[in-house]
Formats: structure tokens, sequence, C-alpha cells
């Protein structure tokens, strides 16, 4: 028995090594001091931070996507919420393939779904090209939303509502006041699920990208091609702390909702 125990936590072990052990290579790596990616580094050196903030075009590609992530999370919830409320609570004609056409952009290949936005919003009906990102993220953001609030509305007792119409409560002040607040948690996963789909888009985003337009991904993919210097390795160790710090902030409001909750 202790010796299963043993080969258990080894393989635990292996499996961090596994899923930590590049993250911790590319850390390290980003402070290289010459003008090569190599590990392990031959020194100490912040010079490819500081060149993040000295080349304009992170920072501003680094805005572009956290705006088209944030306004596209905005319109997928829009359409998501009352899309996965209305196939949670009622049963209709043509459910089945309506909840397949909304899950549709995730078993498309995401380059043959960038290749045709490109071609019907940018070529055909001349959409400008910032317009045409937005749509094209809300569009892959979209079924993350409507599926977790769909799994959050599953576990959601629906005679509550039903109670709420009973004593007089509208249709809308119920929904507000009784559906929302009970599966907010479903709420705020999938705005994180979604925000870090679109944030991290490559497949979508390098079709519906061009002069003057560009995400913070398109343009490291672009610096590669023409760099190899630990610069991205730096940005990555940035992103890896901002969601560290992401993270930790949702843990916090999500424990004091839980808090206030149980009191």
């Amino acid at each position: 028995m202790r010796e299963k125990h043993i080969g258990l936590g080894l393989f635990s072990l292996l499996v961090f090594i596994f899923l930590l052990g590049p993250l911790l290579i590319i850390s390290v790596t980003s402070f290289e001091p010459g003008t090569v990616l190599k590990f392990p580094p031959e020194g100490f050196s912040l010079r490819w931070y500081e060149n993040i903030f000295n080349r304009g075009g992170f920072l501003r590609t680094f805005q572009t996507s956290i705006i088209i992530s944030l306004l596209g999370n905005l319109l997928a919830l829009l359409l998501g919420v009352p899309a996965a409320y209305a196939l949670s609570r009622y049963d209709f004609k043509g459910k089945s393939v309506l909840n397949a056409l909304f899950l549709s952009p995730v078993l498309i290949p995401g380059i043959v779904l960038g290749f045709t936005l490109m071609k019907y919003l940018i070529v055909i009906y001349h959409l400008p090209m910032y317009l045409g990102l937005l749509i094209g993220h809300t569009i892959i953001m979209l079924p993350f939303i409507i599926r977790v609030i769909a799994s959050s509305l599953s576990s959601f007792d629906f005679a509550v509502e039903e109670a709420a119409l009973s004593l007089g409560a509208g249709r809308v002040r119920t929904f507000f006041q009784i559906v929302l607040p009970n599966i907010r948690s479903g709420i705020i996963a999938a705005v994180l699920i979604a925000f870090l789909e679109s944030f991290n888009n490559v497949d979508i985003s390098v079709f519906m990208t061009g002069p003057g337009v560009s995400t913070l991904p398109i343009q490291m993919l672009t610096y590669v091609e023409n760099y190899f210097d630990p610069t991205i390795a730096a940005i990555s160790v940035l992103l890896m702390v901002l969601t560290g710090l992401l993270m930790f902030v949702i843990e916090r409001i999500m424990g004091g909702f839980s808090y206030f909750t149980k009191r």
C-alpha cells in the first residue's frame, strides 16, 4: 500500500513537471542578456522587458486585444444569456437545431471559420476591419457563454421562478432578481473562459487583422517570424503574471459572494 502511494506521488510529480516545466523554462530564458533565446541563460538582464515597452506595437495590440475581448464578451453575453435561458427553460420545435447552430463555431475548424468571415465580412460586405474582428470574436465566444450558462441553469430550480411569478412579480423582474443571481457564478465562469478564448485567439484573428488593426497574439507571431530574441518570453511571463492576478481577484470575488450568500 505504501509503495502504491509512493508511485502515485511520483506520477503526480512528473505530471506537474510536465505541465510547469515549460513555463519555468520560459520564465528563466526571459532574463537572458544576449540577443538569442537560449536555456540556461548566460546572465541576468531586464533588457527584453524594457524592449516590450520600447516597441509600441506590443502595447497597441495589447490594448486592441483587451478592447475586442471585453466588447465581444459583452455582445456575447447579451446574445448568450437569453439563448441559454430559452434552451434550458423551454421545449420547442427546432431546439436541437438551434443548439447545434450555437455550438457550430467550436466544431468548425478555426481556419475555415476565419477565412469564411474574412471573405464575407471584409471582402464582400466591405465592413471595417475592426468591426469584422469584433464580430468574429463575438462569434467564437458565444458557444462558451451559452454552454457554461446553460450548464449552470441545469441545476437551477425553475419552481422558484414560478413561485415568484405566482406572487405577482413580472417575468422581467423575476429574471433579473431571481434567475440571474442564482447563476451568477456560472456567468462569471463563462465570461472568464470566453475572455481567455478571445484574447489568445490566433486562427480567427490572423484573417481578420491587417494594416493598423492587429491583436497581441498576431503581433507576437509576426515578431517571432523576424526575431529570435527573448522578448516573446518576457511577454509570456507578464501575461502569466496578469493571468495569475486575474484568477486571484476572481477567487476573492467568488469567495465574497459565497460568504454573503451563506450569511
